[in-house]
């Protein structure tokens, strides 16, 4: 076989940094590292699960509106057929149906009312 055909990770190969092995070993995240962050590390947790509440908070509100908008719409399409139903009742073929219904004996005019003049001579 050919050596220039396989890498050679020797001469290539970076040692890590002390820091990279003792985080991966933990031995940087001692009790000591615990007790002196402690006020940071309760400050950091408060603060994620505050923005966890918040998320929450704002998803379950825009679910809310969700609804609210389908229930508006549901509304608004009843309000129309209401509507429809009330311009139904008052037109004047309507009326008449009902006016001869209940035998009110009462007529439309077909002529606009006018005046009359009082002669004074």
């Amino acid at each position: 076989m050919n050596d220039t055909s396989t890498p050679k990770k020797e001469k290539n190969k970076r040692p890590t940094p002390a820091w990279v092995s003792d985080v991966r070993y933990g031995r940087s995240l001692s009790v000591e590292f615990f007790k002196r962050n402690a006020w940071l590390l309760m400050v950091f947790l408060v603060a994620m699960l505050s923005l966890m509440g918040l998320r929450y908070k704002t998803k379950t509100k825009m679910e809310e509106i969700k609804r609210l908008s389908n229930e508006l719409q549901l509304a608004e399409s009843s309000k129309l057929q209401e509507k429809a139903a009330y311009m139904s009742l008052i037109r004047e073929t309507e009326m008449k149906r009902l006016v001869d219904e209940n035998g009110l004996g009462l007529d439309f005019q077909e002529q606009p009312p006018f005046e009359l003049e009082l002669d004074n001579n």
